[in-house]
């Protein structure tokens, strides 16, 4: 069995400027994975969510369900040829 990872201890890090934004340098030991975060704010807190690739299976698990019908395209369609050439 895999031992969890431990949680760094809080830290103190220094804000700065980056053109009209606010920054924060995140130290090593609290990396995230990826390249593109979700924040949010809490009362004072911001919160810091990793944004993960997902697959197809997870955006179509998503989606709702179509309640429409489609239409029967294949009445307008000529019958098929039988024979394969």
């Amino acid at each position: 069995m895999a031992r969890p990872t431990p949680i760094p201890q809080a830290r103190e890090v220094k804000l700065f400027r980056n053109n009209r934004s606010q920054a924060v340098r995140i130290p090593a030991e609290f990396a995230l994975p990826g390249d593109r975060v979700r924040i949010s704010r809490d009362g004072d807190r911001l919160i810091l969510e990793p944004i993960g690739k997902k697959d197809l299976l997870e955006v179509l698990a998503t989606l709702e369900p179509i309640e429409e019908d489609f239409p029967d395209f294949d009445k307008t369609l000529p019958p098929l040829d039988d024979d394969p050439l």
